[in-house]
């Protein structure tokens, strides 16, 4: 099921710092990862289910997957939107992100991240989301 909700989507804006990027002026690669993180942090936030509530609820969420599609570079003092919104939640949690341009809004990189629950005291996998998951982003399947 797809959210399309304004609820399951959040939003940060930032500048990006010079120690971010290389010799060129360039965000590294790797930083986009850690503004989609800040991003997925506000979102979860939204629904008070943020990493400590996770842990507290007894399950843990590794990311098993990502991807980042870069469209055009982000650069040393950059003013930029970072875009997190829930895509799936059932059996895993897949965040789509999007990083825009705050003065022109074009859409310069996309990507998602996918968390499934690991019952943190077996170590098990959880092949559905676990209730609190539901409960929290207020949804009934």
């Amino acid at each position: 099921m797809v959210l399309t909700d304004s609820r399951f989507t959040a939003e940060i804006a930032m500048t990006v710092p010079f120690h971010d990027v290389d010799a060129m002026g360039v965000v590294w690669h790797g930083h986009y990862l850690r503004y989609m993180e800040i991003a997925r942090e506000a979102l979860l936030g939204q629904f008070n289910y943020g990493y400590r509530q996770m842990k507290d609820s007894g399950y843990l969420w590794p990311v098993v997957d990502a991807r980042v599609k870069y469209r055009a570079p982000l650069t040393f003092e950059q003013r930029i939107r970072v875009r997190a919104s829930i895509e799936e939640y059932e059996n895993r949690l897949r965040i789509g992100y999007r990083i825009f341009d705050d003065a022109s809004g074009k859409n310069t990189t996309s990507g998602y991240t996918i968390q499934v629950a690991v019952e943190q005291h077996s170590q098990e996998l959880c092949f559905v989301s676990p209730p609190i998951l539901l409960q929290r982003l207020g949804v009934n399947l």
